[in-house]
């Protein structure tokens, strides 16, 4: 089982966006959801749209500059 950065996901009220993203991306998002599924545990993976968000959210929190500037 892989051991992803990305743990579980809270069920929390979400804000819509558009994205635009490459294929490339995107085939690679739907990889990680099923990694992800298999690592917390879900039957099925979690739409892409919902990994996004929480992956934006881990990359800020453990970008170095953007903590010393925030």
């Amino acid at each position: 089982m892989a051991k992803l950065k990305l743990g579980p996901i809270d069920d929390d009220k979400p804000v819509k966006i558009s994205v635009e993203l490459s294929a490339a991306v995107h085939r690679d998002l739907l990889a990680y959801a099923r990694l992800h599924a298999a690592d917390t545990g879900l039957s099925q993976p979690l739409a892409v749209e919902r990994l996004i968000g929480p992956m934006l959210e881990r990359f800020m929190a453990s970008d170095r500059g953007f903590r010393r500037n925030a």
